[in-house]
């Protein structure tokens, strides 16, 4: 088994009973990788591995998985900029992605945070406690996703947001900032991820041009959805 996952750019794990998600385990060391697929492909999930970020990034794009469980420390890319890659992808239906790690430092976290992560794992874990996280994890964004389907409509091609049942059309900026922060409810995106995405190199802009479109939404959306994280950027949360 070892030797197919060091030669294998995508190898897959057939599930026993679908539940229904894909999920991708990055990790360079093989032992890790057939421990943790094994536990998590007999509850069902759909699993594929890859060996470090590059690999994890090819994959991603072929099967657009519903959770990424992603190593920190691995040669060829680490999952640090693994993870700022993923989340600069706008064709993406963006994953959850967990860090693996053995590093329990506060600042390895907070970067693995900035970088978009939604959460940490740390090594080594009991098979019944990994489970049990990503039932919460999975659970917790179907709930999100849900709470945001009930009050708020994005329509990508008319550049037009329906609020409770009201119609508002957006300037192209104001429509993308919302679109970024409401495809993950809950999670706190920092400035320059904002800029990176919704600004990216087309021009230079300040800290402040986001302020004022946050402004502007708020405006016209209310108080309610967007939530400053101070010192560290905003988070959309739906009624």
């Amino acid at each position: 088994m070892a030797a197919k996952l060091r030669f294998s750019s995508l190898f897959f794990y057939p599930m026993e009973n679908s539940k229904g998600h894909t999920i991708l385990i990055v990790d360079d060391e093989p032992d890790i990788l057939e421990f943790l697929s094994y536990n998590i492909r007999k509850e069902g999930f759909k699993v594929f591995v890859a060996s470090n970020g590059q690999e994890a990034l090819r994959i991603v794009q072929q099967i657009n998985p519903s959770l990424i469980l992603l190593d920190v420390m691995m040669p060829v890319m680490d999952g640090i900029e693994t993870c700022q890659i993923i989340r600069k992808d706008l064709n993406l239906n963006q994953p959850i992605i967990a860090f693996l790690t053995a590093r329990t430092e506060d600042y390895a976290q907070i970067a693995g945070f900035e970088a978009g992560a939604d959460d940490y794992i740390n090594k080594p874990i009991r098979p019944r406690l990994l489970l049990s996280k990503i039932d919460s994890l999975l659970r917790r964004t179907k709930t999100s996703e849900k709470q945001i389907e009930s009050t708020i409509q994005i329509d990508r091609d008319r550049f037009l947001v329906i609020v409770n049942g009201e119609s508002l059309t957006l300037p192209k900026k104001e429509f993308e900032l919302l679109e970024l922060l409401a495809s993950r409810p809950g999670k706190v995106f920092n400035r320059d991820q904002i800029l990176s995405v919704v600004w990216g190199n087309e021009t230079i802009v300040g800290e402040r041009t986001i302020d004022v479109h946050i402004r502007k939404l708020r405006e016209k959306l209310g108080d309610d959805y967007i939530r400053t994280i101070k010192g560290v950027g905003y988070t959309f949360k739906d009624k």
